[in-house]
């Protein structure tokens, strides 16, 4: 098996599932709970905010959710229900990934104005764009670390100076929020200059259902969920005291030596598409040319995505034709799978019908090889070739 979808889940590091089979089996305690098991399990837990905040590079408070969608409505739900006496305006991309753009769209028929900035052709959008759409009414602006189709890595260092250059000079409290889902554990982040940041465990070999918002202390914001008070109050709900083990870990363990995984994903990236631009005619990329490796290359594509078009064939065709030769890769965002119509991501960056039809997404892990890409690029070749030959472009 060639597994090449990891912009839609990771395989879970070993490690990871072995610590969460202990402690399901010994460190099972409600962390409510006054007796010795529920302390062990709130030391853990308290242990792994420490740390996953050190990631951040800040000491903000760590807000246990079930993945990246929660993390993305609470960031924009409980920011607008704080500041919606102030204003109703909300900045964020076209780009967005459906927990963004879904909350904004049901913020809307609350009475919320949303404005969404467009991309360029690599799917980057403008800072320049974004100081003019910035004004008294604004409370929050949501951009993404790194889309999850193109791999493009936005400007969000340069955005989030913008918004804090705004409330400087205007007296405004805007929020700056960033899904980092598709970012944490693969680009360095150790940097606190984000008021909010979204994170999804199963994304970098932690297990699913499981996330944080990451929030400045300063921020306060109202309980998304209410009931028992767990995690501070923000998110009642008894906590996945082993889904938290095995996030905090994985979290960990992505970082350790993560510019050298990230230079060998970069490798691999350009090895795959450098093999079959050179093996088959009418293949684009969409995205960013140039890779990117920190928070500093916005602009320039992450090295854990490869987003490529093959004229004359159609993605979803060839998907399952790699799949029978053990090869998995994606259309697009797996969130989006099962719904009707193009790419909103790829429309966004001006391609047309025919071109996102015949989009294949490629997005890598630490364990990808170059001799891999050797397969894939073969088998790649030997589907697309059929297909042209057959006519099956629609």
């Amino acid at each position: 098996m060639i597994y090449l979808d990891n912009s839609a889940t990771t395989r879970q590091y070993d490690e990871v599932t072995d610590l969460m089979a202990e402690a399901a089996r010994n460190n099972f305690g409600n962390p409510s709970s006054l007796h010795t098991l529920g302390f062990n399990a709130q030391t853990m837990m308290k242990e792994a905010r420490k740390d996953i905040a050190g990631l951040l590079g800040g000491e903000g408070t760590v807000i246990f959710t079930s993945g990246g969608t929660e993390s993305d409505n609470m960031a924009l739900v409980s920011t607008a229900d704080k500041l919606k006496r102030r204003g109703k305006r909300i900045i964020t991309t076209a780009v967005e990934h459906p927990a963004v753009l879904e909350t904004c769209k049901r913020l809307e028929t609350q009475g919320f104005e949303v404005e969404y900035l467009g991309t360029d052709e690599t799917g980057c959008i403008s800072i320049t764009e974004l100081k003019e759409a910035l004004d008294d009414k604004t409370i929050i602006v949501s951009v993404m670390t790194v889309n999850n189709e193109s791999g493009t890595i936005e400007p969000v260092r340069e955005a989030a100076a913008a918004v804090k250059e705004y409330n400087r000079q205007h007296g405004t409290n805007i929020v700056f929020h960033t899904d980092a889902v598709q970012a944490f554990g693969k680009v360095p982040m150790n940097e606190d200059s984000f008021d909010l940041v979204s994170v999804s465990g199963h994304k970098f070999h932690g297990p699913k259902g499981t996330g944080f918002l990451y929030m400045k202390n300063d921020l306060k914001l109202p309980p998304f969920i209410t009931g028992g008070g767990q995690e501070s109050g923000y998110r009642s709900s008894t906590e996945n005291t082993p889904g938290i083990a095995g996030l905090t870990l994985a979290a960990k363990m992505s970082h350790e030596n993560i510019e050298t995984k990230m230079k060998k994903m970069g490798e691999v990236n350009e090895y795959l598409r450098n093999g079959l631009m050179t093996e088959l005619d009418d293949v684009a990329l969409n995205g960013p040319e140039e890779l990117g490796y920190t928070l500093a290359d916005s602009g320039k594509r992450c090295p854990t995505v490869l987003n490529l078009r093959f004229t004359g064939t159609r993605g979803e065709v060839l998907l399952h034709t790699l799949e029978q030769d053990g090869i998995f890769v994606s259309t697009g965002s797996a969130c989006a799978s099962h719904k009707t119509g193009d790419s909103h991501v790829l429309t966004a960056m001006g391609l047309n019908h025919k071109q996102i039809e015949g989009a294949i997404r490629f997005s890598f892990s630490e364990f990808n090889t170059i001799e891999e890409m050797d397969i894939v690029i073969e088998k790649t070749k030997q589907a697309v070739t059929r297909f042209r030959k057959l006519g099956s472009f629609r």
